[in-house]
């Protein structure tokens, strides 16, 4: 049961939404008000026309008081005076807001109620509506499409014909099981399967329905479970058990079509951050699932198009029976994986193609020996083949690939971006005149990795005395959060109607998404704050590219373009979080409108999840109008009598059909 946010003088009630979202104007009329003919309307306007003048008249009169009081206080000697001036003045003109704001309110109620339309419910068939990929309704099963319809695994995105509806979840949907009990089960009606998941042998792609839930087994019902797989994999490094990945500088790893997420919890346990990345699926997704037990997924292909991370970004990159054909296409899967390892990173390679049996095959040999000779020309060295599973180690010596015999050229300057934005995929060698080529075993090991030293934030071109500041205002703004908002959101103790006392460390928010990530100080500060979150970092592609900074200090991040839609499945994050996004907007004018992106917002959030938007105080009045629309319940807070900024906190209701 959503719990309501208070509604005061500055709730959800305010201004009419801006006529073109894309200027985020509040002083812009309404659009999508409801018109009404007759003398009724004529007189209703002209009631609300005389109001509008009122509003004007005495926001000119408090505006030329303000001005000649500020300016009599000025008139008086010596600093402190002025200060208190300047003080006074920012009170005074905050006075001037509100009452412009509810003057409008009042505007509003004379002028008939005439509010913004709210956004309708799609029908039951966008339930998993992922835009940018094809989608099979829940009418229609992929194998009842026939053997001419393709499913696409590229993303394609369109503006033209976008869904204007909010998609509502399942009829059967739970509120997702809060961390960490979530990792081990999740509810079976939250993710769309279609029964043929269970069959599945595969190490990672193990589970069991009972009844309503569905339950990943423990590495204590299995004999060969991921811990002696990690085990495993550790030993082939050069390593005592996988307690030690940290210490051999692995922090973040891809996880290629990583089955339910299996590794990735796993991992997480030893303080390395995984993000698993499969193809869009009707049924049965992967990302879906992973994401459902709270371990980092989206959806990515290696198809023909670059994967929106920079160059060397990566520790290790995981494929377990993935699917990925790397012997093809004259390797350039590969050279895509090289593209993302850091100097010194693993491939790890699982399949049966590996096994001594399946080499007594002709064609199989065939495919091993061209992916071994395809490693050999990016310069990587076999580290040790155990079963099914071979590890290798990118190079960590540039001039490693002037002395080859052959494999792929060196990327020119011109073709050689840090962060494609889902570019076809080069089949070149990138990063090599990069700065950040660092040997990952020279590298700061976390968690002291977050903290970025002066001589790392030189090579992104960030000033030391910037970046304390940032973390300083992050630590700061993570503070006053939990302050303003517990314990309706951030409470360590949460309990829900019905429910038992949790103990700790359970927590509301598991799975963060920060809109506009900036160096990655939000990450930072939760984590600081001992709160059990990850958090998508979102770089803006219309925003400074510091997506390689948040690489460097271990976090995971992708670039998007917010006139996008988000390549993940609906009912995913717990929390979106936006500071300064609407003000970069605003410089992108007649891209796209607000409405726009709250809608896709309102697409991936959960029910009764939360919003938390940072900007200055016309934007949020402005944003305040349009989630109207969305059914949000919202209010705004005030950040400090010193800032221009507002805070505008909103959560999602949750939808009953």
């Amino acid at each position: 049961m959503s719990r309501a946010l208070y509604r005061g003088a500055s709730g959800i009630g305010g201004k009419p939404a801006a006529a073109d979202e894309a200027y985020y104007d509040p002083k812009e009329p309404s659009e999508n008000g409801i018109g009404a003919g007759g003398r009724g309307a004529r007189k209703r306007h002209v009631t609300a026309a005389a109001v509008k003048i009122g509003v004007l008249v005495l926001a000119a009169a408090a505006l030329v008081g303000s001005v000649a009081w500020a300016g009599s206080l000025y008139a008086g000697r010596g600093a402190a005076a002025a200060a208190a001036a300047a003080a006074a003045h920012r009170g005074y003109r905050r006075l001037q807001e509100q009452l412009v704001t509810d003057l409008l309110d009042i505007g509003e109620l004379a002028g008939g109620g005439a509010r913004a339309k709210e956004a309708e419910v799609c029908p039951p068939e966008y339930e998993n509506y992922v835009p940018c990929y094809y989608n099979v309704t829940d009418a229609v099963d992929a194998s009842d499409l026939g053997g001419g319809v393709v499913i696409s695994y590229e993303r394609q995105c369109t503006r033209d014909g976008r869904v204007a509806c909010l998609v509502a979840p399942p009829r059967s949907y739970r509120i997702p099981v809060r961390w960490p009990s979530g990792k081990g089960f999740i509810w079976k009606d939250n993710v769309r399967i279609s029964g043929q998941e269970f069959s599945s042998g595969s190490l990672f792609k193990r589970m069991m329905v009972e009844e309503d839930q569905i339950s990943f087994p423990s590495d204590a019902h299995m004999a060969d479970g991921v811990e002696d797989y990690a085990h495993q994999i550790a030993e082939m490094i050069g390593l005592r058990n996988e307690f030690n990945f940290n210490e051999a500088g692995v922090r973040t790893v891809l996880d290629i079509e990583c089955g339910f997420g299996t590794f990735g919890a796993h991992l997480f346990e030893r303080d390395l951050l995984t993000m698993c990345i499969a193809n869009y699926e009707a049924s049965g997704s992967q990302v879906q699932i992973t994401l459902e037990r709270g371990i980092p997924a989206m959806i990515g292909s290696f198809a023909s198009k670059q994967l929106p991370y920079p160059y060397l970004s990566f520790d290790m990159v995981h494929c377990a029976k993935c699917n990925i054909e790397w012997d093809k296409n004259e390797g350039i899967f590969l050279v895509e994986v090289d593209r993302l390892l850091r100097p010194d990173g693993y491939f790890v390679w699982t399949s049966n193609l590996n096994t001594h049996r399946a080499l007594r095959d002709k064609e199989n040999q065939k495919k091993w020996t061209a992916v071994r000779d395809f490693a050999e020309g990016l310069c990587w060295e076999m580290l040790s083949q155990q079963d099914e599973t071979i590890v290798w180690k990118k190079t960590n010596k540039r001039d490693c690939y002037s002395s080859r015999k052959s494999g792929p050229v060196l990327c020119d300057k011109s073709h050689d971006p840090e962060s494609p934005y889902y570019q076809p995929l080069n089949p070149c060698i990138a990063g090599t005149r990069s700065q950040r080529w660092i040997p990952i075993e020279h590298r700061t090991t976390w968690p002291s990795q977050a903290r970025l030293n002066s001589t790392e934030l030189y090579i992104h071109g960030v000033h030391s005395e910037v970046f304390a500041e940032d973390t300083a205002n992050w630590d700061s703004m993570v503070r006053n959060y939990w302050s303003l908002l517990s314990p309706l959101i951030f409470s360590d103790h949460p309990k829900r109607p019905g429910d038992e006392d949790p103990q700790p460390p359970f927590n509301m928010l598991r799975n963060v998404l920060d809109m506009n990530a900036h160096f990655g100080g939000f990450n930072a500060a939760l984590l600081k704050a001992g709160k059990s979150v990850w958090v998508m970092n979102v770089v803006p592609t219309n925003a400074p590219n510091y997506l390689p900074l948040i690489f460097d200090r271990g976090f995971i991040g992708v670039q998007h373009d917010w006139c996008d839609a988000f390549p993940t499945y609906p009912r995913t994050y717990d929390m979106v979080h936006a500071d300064g996004l609407l003000s970069l907007e605003k410089r992108q004018k007649h891209r796209c409108s607000t409405l726009d992106i709250f809608l896709e917002v309102d697409r991936i959030l959960r029910p009764e999840g939360w919003v938390i938007i940072r900007d200055t105080a016309p934007l949020i009045e402005a944003a305040r109008s349009v989630v109207t629309q969305l059914r949000w319940d919202a209010r705004i807070l005030d950040l400090d009598i010193a800032s221009d900024e507002k805070l505008l906190v909103c959560q999602k209701p949750f939808l009953r059909k």
